[in-house]
């Protein structure tokens, strides 16, 4: 470092303006590093007195948590350095330098710590040759950039990779980690956050995102990493990259077929469909319109939102829970008489919908009520057709996360079928599927993978328990165990299915929704994100979180709490009798049956409240239909009351804290 600028920052650093965690990451960032970039930009920020931004950029190393990484390439402030020689408006040269953004200094220690540990459970398990990492990216900034880095690192330390070479979703690449055998997979995808945003996520050779005890081990070994220098290994021990496309996108496709429950009923139904489809942007362009025509329903594409665009241009946020997000297609359908709008995000793991109501207008399903309709419909399917019986039900699970809606274990209920819950997050989800999976013999077993659905079907009804349905509210669902994440592919193909279950008798999306809640009573859920950026709103939010857990309410909205539930502190089981990992969540119960929970994200600078109108318990739920539109209004007004006063609570709590 240059003196002139070490006086600088120790200056403002002496001062207060400069945090001492971000002077020592600085300072140890520029020592280990001969990239001019890093050096040029810390020193134009410093010279123009952009603290608070050196503040964000550098106030903690991006922490690998149990997920992977997630932060900004692109910061609001694009020094000369990073923007190089992209014009005005263009996505900079370089991405954004700081320890806590998403840039090659991160994805090289990342990726290193990654290597450093498959190779050490590699040679633990006494596997021959080389281990092995699968790569996909979405569509985002510097993805296709930040895939060869991964490549590299991995290969040059001793790694073979299997390398998508255009974008693909993340549920492909937990499918590709199983089909290939790998050892680990990663995406480079931060889900539907603001583009200026990517991440790096890490499944292991299940096709689930990393769980204890990998977790921690991977977390250590990347976090002990400081530098983005390392020695590769001889060139006789290095790598191979063996790059991907359409064969695993067919491999792909021929499971996903095996989704339908009814295959005779959609060929009735699929002409009378029409579904209007949008990628918005992302990777779903790819895999669903062919899945569409492939099961012979009418599909079209939305042309603006076809192109493949890191920037997400004609939407505010690529994210299919916004209303916004779907307001072309929704336009598109209404001039051309469709019946569905879906929408799938950035990295094709979420799914929304829009579809046409009795009167004709198109309506916004939300994500819990989407996943109620598709576990109402497989469960009621696989009963009818004798799949799934009074003898073997014992044998089948529905797993959902505990703020998802209770509607779902109201339905399993009254099917004789078990819910279990869990944490919020796929990779809990997908660490059941492979709990049930190891259940079977281990004679009987075989290679799993191998082996068609029916025949995994079987042995989890004799020998496990047989996964009829996941899903968790924020749009993301799964109706299979052949991979193991939410899938928006998936989700598509299912929900073609429900729709032309209900043309084939001549009902809306809406009409078969009011009839779940006609027979289990009406629910409403909802959610709030307050947004807290930056060091000092880091700190809100896990000040805020602590304070909840140590002074939980006793009231809201004039009614008396019944139950807290403190999963930070408490030892929680599941319905399997599974202990759950502790997590900042706060799940609180009302004696009228309302409930809300709070807990900070674990992707985004937000702390989410999700809110919850339920049947009161104890109560008759049923509802008359001439009675339905009287319980949704008060139902309604019952969730506004809650919304209301949870989120004064909040801010009650936040100004108490400044």
């Amino acid at each position: 470092m240059k003196p002139d600028l070490a006086a600088l920052l120790d200056a403002a650093r002496d001062r207060g303006d400069l945090l001492e965690s971000s002077h020592e990451n600085i300072t140890q960032l520029l020592a280990a590093s001969d990239d001019p970039v890093y050096e040029a930009s810390v020193t134009e920020l410093a010279e123009a007195g952009k603290w608070s931004e050196l503040n964000d950029r550098f106030f903690q190393k991006l922490a690998f948590g149990t997920g992977g990484l997630r932060s900004r390439t692109i910061s609001s402030i694009v020094t000369a350095a990073e923007r190089g020689s992209a014009s005005e408006g263009e996505r900079p040269e370089h991405p954004c330098v700081g320890t806590n953004a998403l840039n090659f200094y991160n994805i090289t220690r990342a990726t290193l710590g990654l290597v450093r540990y498959l190779k050490a459970a590699h040679e633990k398990e006494g596997r021959e040759g080389r281990p092995s990492l699968a790569v996909a990216r979405d569509t985002r900034h510097f993805g296709a950039a930040f895939a060869d880095q991964v490549a590299k690192v991995a290969t040059e330390n001793g790694c073979d990779v299997f390398r998508f070479v255009e974008p693909r979703s993340t549920p492909e690449l937990s499918f590709a980690v199983r089909h290939l055998g790998a050892g680990a997979g990663i995406v480079l995808t931060a889900s539907h956050n603001p583009p200026p945003d990517n991440g790096y996520k890490v499944y292991w050779n299940d096709g689930a995102q990393v769980v204890e005890p990998h977790a921690s081990g991977i977390i250590g070994e990347v976090n002990a990493i400081v530098s983005e220098s390392y020695d590769p290994v001889p060139e006789s021990e290095r790598g191979t990259v063996t790059d991907l496309g359409i064969e695993i996108d067919e491999a792909y496709m021929t499971r996903l077929e095996t989704l339908l429950l009814d295959p005779e009923l959609v060929r009735s139904q699929r002409e009378s469909l029409k579904i209007v489809f949008t990628n918005l942007h992302g990777t779903g362009g790819t895999i669903a319109p062919q899945m569409l025509h492939r099961l012979g329903f009418h599909c079209d594409t939305v042309p603006e939102q076809d192109t493949q665009d890191g920037w997400f241009p004609t939407v505010k946020s690529p994210n299919p829970e916004n209303a916004e997000a779907l307001e072309m297609g929704i336009a598109q359908a209404e001039r051309d008489g469709c019946d569905i709008v879906i929408a799938t995000d950035p990295d094709c793991d979420r799914m929304g919908v829009a579809v046409r109501n009795a009167d004709g207008k198109m309506q916004l399903i939300t994500g819990n009520q989407i996943g109620s309709l598709l576990a109402w419909y497989r469960i009621k399917t696989f009963t009818e057709r004798g799949i799934v019986t009074d003898a073997n039900k014992d044998h089948t699970v529905l797993v959902k996360t505990f703020v998802t809606t209770e509607l779902q274990g109201a339905i399993a209920k009254e099917f004789g079928i078990p819910c279990v819950n869990t944490l919020t997050g796929f990779k809990y989800i997908g660490e059941k599927l492979g709990k049930y999976e190891l259940a079977i013999p281990e004679d009987l077993r075989g290679d799993y993978r191998t082996l068609s659905d029916g025949q995994t079907r079987a042995l989890r009804l004799q020998h496990s328990k047989f996964f009829l349905f996941g899903g968790e509210e924020s749009y993301g669902y799964l109706g299979a165990d052949f991979l193991r994440d939410k899938d928006g592919n998936g989700a598509v193909v299912m929900f073609a299915e429900l729709a032309a279950y209900a043309k084939s008798k001549a009902l809306t999306i809406p009409e078969l929704l009011d009839g779940l809640y006609l027979r289990y009573g009406y629910f409403r859920e909802g959610q709030h994100s307050e947004k807290l950026e930056g060091a000092d709103g880091a700190a809100k939010i896990q000040a805020l979180a602590r304070n909840y857990s140590e002074a939980p309410p006793t009231e809201l909205d004039g009614v008396a709490v019944s139950r807290v539930r403190d999963f930070s502190k408490e030892d929680i089981h599941d319905e399997e009798g599974d202990l759950l990992p502790k997590e900042k969540m706060l799940f609180v119960d009302l004696a009228d049956g309302r409930a809300f929970a709070v807990r900070p994200s674990g992707t985004e600078p937000k702390i989410k409240f999700y809110f919850y109108q339920r049947p009161a318990p104890g109560a008759d739920s049923a509802i008359a239909p001439e009675d339905l539109v009287e319980a949704k209004a008060k139902g309604d007004a019952a969730y506004d009351a809650l919304q209301s006063a949870v989120i004064a609570d909040m801010r009650t709590r936040l100004d108490a804290l400044s």
